[in-house]
């Protein structure tokens, strides 16, 4: 095996180490963090360098153990386990940095706020909804990405009415961003005493958590904003102060609400944080309208209008229905295995072929 020659000219480590250092300078200045403006994107810019550096001396080291083992075999020794769990490691790694590669969007290095609807169906579909809450945790919590429930409903009987949480971590929003839209699942019901098959809908929105270098006008006499008692089945969602906040701004009907601090004055700030984050992702939405109907997030929760199909009877698969990716573990993405899912979308975008819904098959 040949050492890997281009990996630098991929990463550019020399041009790299100098912007980095030049970045230094200017967050030496404390002028630049007086002015949040300047410093947060400063900040960004440095994790994304100091990122892709070590990536480079990772992807370096891993070509050098496998050109090691190599070395071994030609030698006599029996290393191919070992080799086989290198190549392994590598191949994933590699598949890592290419879904990196195609993240260059000016919000994709942002964290996420995702809010999960289910739509028409009572318990069953939010049942559904629920599931696919505990989907996107998983996946976060297998990225190393934090996550913060903001605000929740639940079912009548189970499941969730809707839900709002926070994934912070490094490119958060730009890995998500495909899972905007509406997802279909078919099973036997666990709900229905005749154990026949139903077919359930729930909508995803995945917008960016933006910071104060991004302006968002919001006047207060568009704002309505109410309190109430928030309610759950105890833990992470137990709030038994009147201190939830809903604001809805006027002009768009657009809400965000926050019910999981027990500080009114803490849920209101973060409430505000995630309007004008909507509220961004809303005018982002306007522009792409002018050249296209509006995208998944806006599509009616029902047949037709689904971005991905879950089955679970009368065989198991999940498919994409914009970039035709199909898993046959489906077991292992409702436990958070989204990354062929995110990088056929990531592909299809890179392309400039802007993935969107399509009918279902019949056979999936």
């Amino acid at each position: 095996m040949r050492k890997c020659a281009i990996c630098g000219s991929i990463f550019d480590s020399s041009r790299l180490r100098k912007e980095l250092a030049a970045i230094e300078t200017q967050v030496s200045d404390p002028a630049v963090w007086a002015d949040a403006a300047r410093s947060q994107p400063l900040m960004r810019e440095r994790k994304r360098i100091e990122s892709l550096l070590e990536s480079d001396a990772d992807l370096e080291r891993r070509t050098n153990d496998i050109e090691a083992y190599f070395d071994l075999a030609r030698e006599g020794e029996n290393v191919e386990p070992e080799l086989q769990r290198e190549i392994e490691g590598i191949e994933s790694f590699v598949e890592k940095l290419e879904t990196h590669t195609m993240l260059g969007g000016e919000t994709d290095g942002l964290n996420a706020i995702v809010t999960v609807h289910p739509g028409a169906g009572g318990t069953e579909s939010q049942d559904w909804a629920e599931m696919l809450l505990r989907m996107y945790l998983r996946w976060a919590e297998r990225q190393g990405f934090k996550t913060e429930i903001n605000e929740i409903q639940d079912g009548d009987e189970a499941g969730i009415k809707s839900a709002t949480f926070t994934i912070s971590g490094e490119y958060a929003f730009g890995l998500l961003s495909g899972e905007t839209g509406v997802h279909r699942l078919v099973r036997i019901s666990p709900f229905d005493s005749a154990k026949r098959r139903h077919t359930s809908f729930s909508s995803v929105f995945v917008s960016p958590e933006i910071d104060d270098s991004i302006v968002i006008d919001i006047k207060p006499d568009e704002l309505r904003i109410d309190t109430y008692r928030s309610g759950g089945k105890g833990g992470q969602h137990v709030n038994t102060t009147d201190s939830a906040v809903r604001i809805t701004h006027l002009p768009t009907g657009i809400v965000a609400a926050c019910q999981n601090e027990r500080s009114q004055h803490k849920n209101k700030e973060k409430a505000m944080k995630m309007l004008r984050s909507r509220l961004y992702e809303f005018e982002l939405e306007k522009k792409r309208a002018i050249s296209k109907k509006l995208e998944d997030s806006k599509l009616d929760i029902g047949f037709g209008s689904q971005i991905r199909s879950y089955v679970l009877q009368p065989y198991r698969m999940a498919k994409d229905l914009r970039t035709r990716v199909e898993v046959g573990d489906v077991d292992r993405v409702l436990d958070g295995y989204l990354e062929p899912f995110i990088r056929g979308y990531l592909r299809m975008r890179r392309e400039g072929n802007i993935p969107t819904p399509i009918a279902a098959d019949d056979d999936l």
